[in-house]
């Protein structure tokens, strides 16, 4: 269950994606994105309905700041299909035709492309909290199995990602991977906006 909503492609994913591809701090991100879904999955079988309750306010602001990092970080990607004549190198301090991001920007990024995505929250919280409501008295083993899978899923994406670097040498297809991210993450940012 934690696996088939994790494995989606989403904002959180593509960003994932494009760090293993880059060699960018990509057990950082990893750890990052994955002791996040564990909080937040905790939280979900833990404590779903007490949340929602507290803080009826959190889904719209949530849903709004998403939508607007989002779009920001889907118009940068877009520029930089357009612009950039570069292409994934690394063994070089530049991928994509631009300088590596420090390590402060890159969990900067991660941290809000987690924090600030309602669809995190939806798939984290409020499905697997409602589905763990099956499982009384197995809680524990329920959450365990789903933290265990986002580990198993976010490291496999970022390390697998970088057996791909030898396609992404070329301009196009880092080209088309910037597009196809700027896609994706306008896509979503359209969702949260109209509350779809």
């Amino acid at each position: 269950m934690g696996l088939g909503l994790i494995v989606a492609i989403g904002a959180q994913n593509a960003f994932v994606l494009k760090q293993g591809l880059n060699g960018q701090h990509v057990f950082t991100v990893c750890l990052v994105c994955a002791l996040s879904d564990a909080i937040l999955i905790t939280i979900g079988v833990t404590s779903f309905g007490q949340v929602t309750a507290w803080l009826p306010w959190l889904e719209p602001a949530m849903r709004t700041a998403g939508a607007l990092f989002l779009f920001l970080y889907g118009a940068r990607s877009l520029l930089a299909a357009v612009r950039h004549q570069g292409a994934l190198q690394p063994d070089s301090a530049v991928a994509g035709g631009r300088p590596k991001d420090s390590l402060r920007t890159t969990l900067v990024t991660c941290l809000a492309i987690t924090w600030l995505n309602p669809h995190v929250y939806l798939d984290t919280v409020v499905m697997l909290g409602t589905v763990s409501s099956q499982y009384q008295g197995t809680r524990g083993a329920f959450a365990g199995g789903a933290i265990s899978g986002s580990f198993l899923f976010f490291f496999t994406l970022g390390y697998g990602a970088q057996r791909l670097q030898r396609l992404f040498a070329r301009p196009m297809v880092w080209r088309l991977l910037e597009a196809a991210i700027g896609a994706v993450m306008w896509l979503i940012a359209a969702q949260l906006a109209l509350g779809v």
